[in-house]
C-alpha cells in the first residue's frame, strides 16, 4: 500500500460513518479508528543486506610490529528509522523520554515515536542492549533508514 492509497483511505474514513478500518497485507498492517485517541500502523522492518568485503592484496614493506596490546573495538549496532517522519523521544510533552543514554533496552521495547501523516508510530528496539548514543534531536525530521540510536548489544 503506498502513501497515496493511505491518504485516500484516511479521507474516506473521515467523510464516512465508518468508525474503524483495519487492512492487513503480507508485510503491511494498518488500523485507523475515528473518534479515538489511538491510531496505529505497523510498517515492515527493513531487510538487512549483508555486504561482502572486497579483499585487495597489496605489498607492504617489512616493518617491525609493535608489541603494544591492541584495544578491542566495542561492537555497536544502529537502530534505524523504518519510515520518513518526525522523530519524538517521548509520547507527549509532559511525559518522560522513552530512553536515555546508558539505559538498558530489551528487544521489542518502545524507544521512540515517529509521526507520519498524523499517525504516531511506536518504534521498538530491534536489539537488546545499552543505549550508547541518541543520534537525532527531539521533533526533528528523519528519513527512511536514518540511524536513530547506537546500541551496545548484550
Amino acid at each position: 500500500m503506498d502513501l497515496k492509497e493511505i491518504q485516500t483511505l484516511i479521507k474516506f474514513i473521515s467523510s464516512s460513518k465508518v468508525d474503524e478500518v483495519a487492512i492487513e497485507q503480507k508485510d503491511f498492517k494498518i488500523r485507523i479508528k475515528r473518534n479515538a485517541q489511538t491510531v496505529t500502523a505497523t510498517v515492515p522492518k527493513p531487510i538487512a543486506v549483508q555486504e561482502v568485503p572486497v579483499v585487495q592484496e597489496t605489498v607492504k614493506p617489512a616493518v617491525k610490529e609493535s608489541t603494544k596490546p591492541t584495544t578491542e573495538e566495542s561492537k555497536t549496532e544502529e537502530i534505524k528509522s523504518p519510515m520518513i517522519g518526525t522523530f519524538y523521544r517521548k509520547s507527549s510533552p509532559d511525559k518522560p523520554v522513552f530512553v536515555e543514554v546508558g539505559d538498558i533496552v530489551e528487544k521489542g521495547q518502545v524507544i521512540c515515536i515517529i509521526e507520519a501523516m498524523k499517525l504516531f508510530n511506536e518504534i521498538e528496539s530491534e536489539v537488546s542492549g545499552k543505549i550508547v548514543k541518541v543520534l537525532v534531536d527531539d521533533s526533528q525530521p528523519v528519513e527512511y533508514g536514518q540511524p536513530l540510536f547506537v546500541v551496545e548489544p548484550e
